[in-house]
């Protein structure tokens, strides 16, 4: 009985197989050659590298069936094609027509996809039939012309082609508003995708357009009123999400009730076949109109998330039985979730995060709910958010597979957690979370993917005691806890599988784990910032051959640098802030063909730069910097073409800098060595943003740094030369280096007088702000993964994990009488550093008078001139000096009285003019009433408040000065001689006395004295004689 209904069903499937091969035709000749001559007009626009990917099954090969081509759909009963997508290409030139008469000849085609992605079509023509030739096209019903460059002007030609039923516009470049005119004759039209491009202005003419079932017009600017949608009845589908609207009473249209009669008026309810509705991300504000939205009582999906709405959740969205998508994310929702919405039992998914939730917050409405899949909730609010639920209810009746309740200030995991089987995806970040990291998760849903811990105060991580491998689990974030102790040693073994981990900002200790080498997939490890010490385990780089971000800093690991190892393929290696020792020997580094960041800066290596550093032909980020390092920079470095970011600062590092250190090097830092001799002029290529060599033992003058190329000059932003024994002038060049930012030329020798034309640094207001941005060296680190959780029409669940990290750099600068660090910016701005500008001519001799023009350097914050020799007045134009927080004169020449107008200088902090030879009174009001008298000592001449000298006296003494100069030296002239003659008197009176006192007593002294006399006297005689 067996064998006969075996053959039975066999023979029916010989049958239908027979007769499925007899009607299957090839396709036309007709249609063959226009497919190869379609193919030839491609090739036309194509790259010429790209010839042999533009459509390779399409070929002349006569026994080849054009219906198996690649991108072709073919009727099985007439051979027809029906169907044509020519794929991604990638076109030679921005103007790229498309010959839309090659088309012609597939008079049954259907489907036509003309999606290119790279350059892409800009628009039709057709020599002979121009804007009709579409119409020969009459069975044509879904047209996908996304990705391209088409304008306004493809419509003429679409507007022919009133067979349409579909079209895809999608990320293309029509601008103005939606072109409602130019598809009058498209009565037939079901889905328009007009998303992705610059539509402006209200929707106007929609209400003409009744066939409409799905119309996304995403991501555009349009705005003004949503009433005209209340006319397409037939709609099931509705995005406007990306746009302008900016007022919830365009939803509820009450002003066009004003201005339309009936019967043109009809609200937003009446659509009753609307199934999926966005409004995401626009400006809509105040409460929900509950007399739109409760009333779509087919709503499968609403989203409203990103805008400004506010108050509590309405009531009546617990109505909406069929809805399965609810997300409210990101908004400014407060009080709880509706006792309604226990109603909503289609509901999978629902998102309230990121909203104004606080107070005492209950899950209880959704208790019930046995399809909800996702659950999202966290809040903005600064007030405690504390959330409950009913335990009894919560046990058996809900199934997450994902859980989302982040900033949630919990100070305990919901009870909820302890029933769940199917979790994929857990996130408590942000919480107030401590105790014991919850691992139990792992046991109870052993689907989990990604489990989320960071930002909390768990203080202990312990795995199970159980030997349960967990081989779903591939991110796991506990950072930025409270975490000591020892890691677990057997978390390798137990998450063989993980690919990313992060247990940064802890406290633990001890060696790193051995059975981390038993991580095959992991390919992100950051560990930093945590009390780790001893070496790192050669088992860990040769069993972890996936890694590819290894950031192990701040840490007290020892050692050498890690072991010789081949099979790494790492991205970035940050191994800074460590006790390791040694030289940087090869292995791990040198046979490292991927390396892109190389970090070990703060550590205690020795020895030279090994030159097989130049073989990295990836390497990007190169920091070696606080290390004891010695000897001269390997001129190899200069070949490295892919460095952008060199620091070897704070080494002991000698003899001359490299004249050449490559194109491509943006931050060059080379602080703090023992380099010698002159700057190379050629050291400053056009794309440098910062050059630091302070510190230093460097000689000869300032190069002219300029480039001769006026179309592509230098960016350079931050010039540091500090601390060195440079000569000479400032050369009047520096001044065309019209980005800077920084210029530190303190403590050295300079001489000669201050370039009057500085004031065209970018100080000025005059320069772009575009021009002179600076942001902090990025690490990137193209390697992610993502994960997918729950998809609907209008959202996607999906976890994207970006390896993207950023190198923050610090500028000491001294303001304020501090040597102040600056900080460079995160991933969402530039920091500090990027609103420093500061100016430091300090510590060297230049004389001559302070330039009137200085005063132009509107946005500087920081000005040094002190210990020079500068001589003249204050200049006046100093009170331009708008931002100014710390202007510093002291140790000069200078004279004359303290401009009145510096007053005008809100911003000024510290002010510093001691030791020179001002005069008059202090000025007051303002910030100068902040200063006390140690910013004015040394001006003897100075008078009033804060110095303890008044007016009167300080103009006596002036006047003194003035006029009785020349007496009072004629006067201690006469002194001089009295003093003179005097004391040469006394001298002569005191010897006499001695001699007379010496006559008048018999001793041996007198008559030796005598018989010297008596022999003086007989020489004398004989003399003459």
């Amino acid at each position: 009985m067996d064998r006969k209904l075996f053959l039975g069903q066999f023979l029916i499937w010989v049958v239908l197989l027979l007769g499925q091969l007899h009607g299957s035709i090839s396709c036309i000749e007709k249609e063959r050659k226009a497919l190869l001559e379609l193919k030839k007009h491609l090739i036309s626009l194509s790259v010429e590298w790209g010839y042999d990917t533009v459509q390779p099954t399409w070929t002349n090969d006569t026994k080849s069936d054009c219906c198996l081509w690649e991108g072709l759909e073919c009727n099985r009963t007439s051979g027809r094609v029906i169907g044509i997508s020519i794929g991604d290409m990638m076109f030679e030139n921005f103007s790229s027509p498309l010959n839309i008469s090659l088309l012609q000849p597939f008079e049954d085609i259907r489907r036509l996809s003309l999606s290119v992605e790279q350059n892409g079509f800009d628009g039709f023509f057709d020599d002979v039939e121009g804007y009709k030739s579409l119409r020969r096209l009459r069975n044509l019903e879904i047209l996908d012309l996304s990705s391209n460059r088409f304008n306004d002007s493809i419509f003429p030609f679409l507007n022919g082609a009133s067979s349409l039923k579909t079209i895809f516009l999608h990320n293309n470049l029509i601008e103005g508003p939606f072109p409602a005119e130019e598809q009058k004759n498209l009565t037939n039209l079901e889905l328009l995708d007009l998303s992705l491009n610059m539509l402006k202005g209200s929707l106007s003419e929609l209400k003409d357009w009744t066939n409409f079932e799905l119309l996304d017009l995403s991501r555009n600017f349009l705005n003004g009123s949503m009433l005209e949608f209340s006319y397409l009845k037939k709609l099931k589908a509705l995005n406007l999400s990306s746009n302008d609207f900016s007022s919830s009473m365009e939803l509820r249209g009450n002003f066009f009730k004003l201005l339309w009669p009936l019967p043109y008026y009809s609200e937003l309810k009446d659509l009753i076949n609307l199934e999926l509705l966005s409004l995401a991300q626009n400006s809509f504000s105040g409460p929900i109109p509950v007399e739109v939205f409760c009333e779509m009582k087919n709503l499968r999906e609403l989203n409203l998330r990103e805008n400004q709405f506010v108050g509590q959740l309405p009531l009546c969205l617990g109505s909406l039985k069929k809805l399965r998508v609810l997300d409210l994310s990101s908004n400014q929702f407060s009080g709880n979730i509706p006792s309604s919405f226990i109603s909503l039992e289609s509901l999978e998914y629902i998102s309230l995060s990121d909203n104004n939730f606080s107070g005492i917050f209950s899950l209880n409405p959704l208790t019930n709910l046995t399809n909800l899949k996702v659950l999202k909730l966290s809040t903005t609010s600064s007030d405690m958010l504390q959330v409950v639920e009913s335990e009894s209810t919560w046990q058996s009746k809900l199934q997450l597979s994902v859980a989302v309740l982040r900033s949630c200030s919990l100070k305990k995991i919901p009870s909820f957690f302890l029933y769940q089987k199917n979790l994929r995806l857990v996130d408590l970040s942000s919480n107030k979370l401590s105790g014991n990291v919850p691992t139990w998760l792992l046991e109870n849903n052993t689907q989990l993917e990604v489990l989320l811990l960071q930002s909390n105060s768990f203080t202990t991580f312990q795995m199970p005691t159980t030997t349960i491998v967990h081989h779903n689990l591939q991110l796991l974030d506990f950072s930025k806890n409270d975490i000591g102790g020892l890691f677990p040693d057997n978390i390798g073994r137990l998450l063989p599988y993980l690919v990313h981990m992060n247990g940064s900002n802890n406290g633990l200790q001890g060696n790193f784990p051995s059975s981390m080498g038993e991580m095959k997939n992991i390919s992100f490890l950051d560990l930093s910032n945590n009390n780790f010490s001893g070496k790192l385990p050669r088992s860990f780089f040769t069993g972890c051959f996936s890694l590819k971000y290894l950031k192990l800093s701040h840490n007290k690991f020892t050692g050498h640098v890690p072991p010789r190892v081949t099979n790494t393929s790492l991205d970035v290696l940050r191994l800074d802030n460590n006790l390791f020792t040694g030289e940087i020997g090869v292995g791990l580094l040198s046979s490292n063909a991927t390396l892109s960041i190389l970090d070990m800066s703060n550590n205690l290596l020795t020895g030279a730069i090994p030159s097989w550093i130049s073989n990295l032909s990836n390497l990007e980020f190169l920091l070696l910097s606080d290390n004891n390092i010695q000897g001269a920079v390997p001129p190899s470095l200069g070949n490295m073409s892919s460095v952008s970011f060199l620091d070897l600062s704070g080494n002991l590092l000698s003899g001359a800098i490299p004249s050449y250190v490559g194109d491509y090097v943006r931050y060059l830092f080379l602080r703090d060595n023992n380099f010698t001799g002159t700057i190379p002029d050629t050291l400053l290529a056009r794309r440098v943003r910062i050059l630091d060599l302070r510190n230093n033992k460097l000689s000869g003058t300032i190069p002219a740094f300029v480039s001769t190329d006026l179309e592509d000059p230098p960016e350079l932003s931050i010039l540091l030369l500090r601390g060195n024994s440079l000569i000479g002038p400032i050369p009047r060049q520096l001044c065309d280096l019209r980005t800077i930012r920084i210029l530190d030329l303190s403590h050295n020798k300079l001489s000669g007088s201050i370039p009057s034309c500085l004031y065209n640094l970018s100080f000025d207001l005059g320069v772009a702000e575009e021009d002179t941005n600076i942001y902090t060296g990025e690490d990137y680190n193209p390697t992610s993964f993502q994960l997918e959780y729950y998809k609907s029409t209008f959202v996607a669940e999906k976890l994207v994990v970006k390896y993207t990290t950023y190198h923050e750099i610090a500028i000491n600068f001294a303001t304020k009488e501090r040597y102040d660090s600056y900080t460079g910016g995160t991933e969402f701005s530039e920091g500090i550093l990027g609103y420093m500008y500061g100016m430091d001519l300090s510590s060297n001799e230049l004389s001559g008078v302070i330039p009137e023009e200085l005063g132009n350097l509107s946005r500087v914050r920081a000005l040094n001139l002190s210990h020079n020799f500068l001589s003249g007045s204050i200049p006046s134009s100093f009170y331009n000096l708008k931002d100014i927080e710390s202007l510093d004169l002291s140790y000069n020449e200078l004279h004359g009285s303290i401009p009145q107008q510096l007053t005008s200088l809100i911003s000024l902090a510290v002010f510093d003019v001691s030791y020179n030879n001002l005069s008059g009174m202090v000025p007051q009001g303002r910030q100068f009433n902040t200063f006390d008298k140690s910013s004015y000592v040394g001006n003897p001449l100075l008078c009033g408040l804060p110095t303890n000298i008044s007016c009167d006296q300080a103009n006596e003494r002036s006047e003194e000065e003035d006029n009785g100069g020349g007496e009072e030296e004629d006067e201690e002239a006469v002194v001089d001689m009295l003093v003179f003659y005097y004391s040469t008197g006394s001298t002569y009176l005191t010897a006499l006395i001695c001699i007379l006192l010496l006559m008048c007593f018999d001793c041996p002294w007198r008559r030796s004295l005598l018989r010297l006399i008596d022999a003086f006297i007989a020489s004398i005689k004989t003399m003459f004689l």
